[in-house]
């Protein structure tokens, strides 16, 4: 086996999927010979009849009843390719398109000489094969930093036990996280908020948490935010969404210097995740009377989601301004 096969892992190809079996779960259950029953997934399903999207802890927590086990953790590049090579495909969360916040990938395997990472792909080629999708190395472990490199290992328990992970004690304050983000779909805020406490409380540090409490503070309009905010921000520098929920805030309470560069730190961080973000900071500008940048940020929207339900309206504003 030359050196390149030995880090790919061949995955079946699957095409189910649901709401509370988002397809990376039902991928790497299928690659440990577990067919987990999507009328179960189907039936969990129900109680979010108004969610578009997956939602993930379902999906783990299907897994898990069936015989798998799993860890989720913050990681790193190399520990990422120390898993590939151990046999287990890991999940990554990583910034979705625009207008969708994140997404689930399965990574199949790295190419050391090509400096590539191997991601999962839905179809198969013509003789029904398994694809790979190539991405730059530093392409992908830039846009995974945004996640704070968030990991997800799904394995039986007896190989999950043999694998040392950098962050291992971190597995249950990151669980609380995807727990909290199911009650506020289930738009359960107290238990959301009480998930998020516990997870700050196992772990100080935990970057994910630290920001998702702020954004139930950002909900509720309160000031407390911005603390844990930045608090995220100081152990991930590079959290996009944090960036975006400060501009937000700063936004709702009128003070325009400060979301402008809220705003513009994203932006620099990612400049094609959201087209929303161009907008908010355009009406900003306005205010703060810099026409002339708030016209290009309106542009931006446009280009980024072209398909905008209110571009007859930001086309005519682009005109007068």
């Amino acid at each position: 086996m030359d050196e390149e096969q030995e880090h790919q892992l061949l995955l079946p190809l699957v095409e189910e999927e649901n709401i509370c079996l988002p397809l990376p779960i039902n991928v790497v259950s299928r690659y440990w010979n577990i067919e987990l029953p999507m009328a179960e997934a189907t039936e969990s399903a129900k109680k979010y009849s108004d969610f578009n999207g997956s939602i993930m802890i379902e999906g783990i927590e299907l897994a898990e009843r069936h015989g798998l086990s799993c860890k989720i953790v913050h990681s790193s590049l190399i520990e990422l390719k120390k898993i590939i090579d151990s046999g287990i495909p890991p999940i990554v969360i990583l910034p979705g398109i625009p207008e969708i916040t994140q997404h689930a990938s399965v990574i199949t395997g790295y190419n050391e000489e090509e400096k590539t990472i191997l991601h999962y792909i839905q179809k198969g080629n013509q003789e029904g094969e398994q694809q790979e999708g190539a991405i730059p190395q530093n392409v992908f472990d830039r846009e995974w930093s945004e996640e704070g490199r968030l990991l997800i290992i799904i394995s039986p328990s007896e190989i999950l036990s043999k694998v040392t992970l950098e962050n291992n004690s971190q597995n249950e304050s990151n669980r609380l996280c995807f727990n909290s983000e199911k009650l506020n779909i289930l738009k359960n805020s107290t238990e959301a908020i009480s998930s998020l406490k516990k997870s700050i409380e196992l772990d100080s540090n935990n970057s994910t948490a630290l920001h998702l409490y702020g954004t139930m503070l950002n909900q509720q309009n309160s000031p407390e935010c911005i603390s844990f905010y930045e608090r995220s921000l100081k152990i991930n520098a590079r959290s996009y969404l944090t960036f975006n929920g400060l501009g937000n805030f700063y936004l709702k309470t009128n003070e325009f210097e400060k979301a402008e560069n809220s705003y513009s730190k994203a932006i620099e961080i990612n400049p094609k995740r959201s087209a929303k973000i161009y907008k908010n900071r355009a009406y900003l500008r306005e205010k703060l009377n810099k026409n002339s940048d708030a016209k290009e940020d309106l542009k931006s929207y446009l280009q980024y989601f072209p398909k905008a339900p209110d571009r007859g309206i930001i086309e005519q504003a682009i005109r007068e301004i």
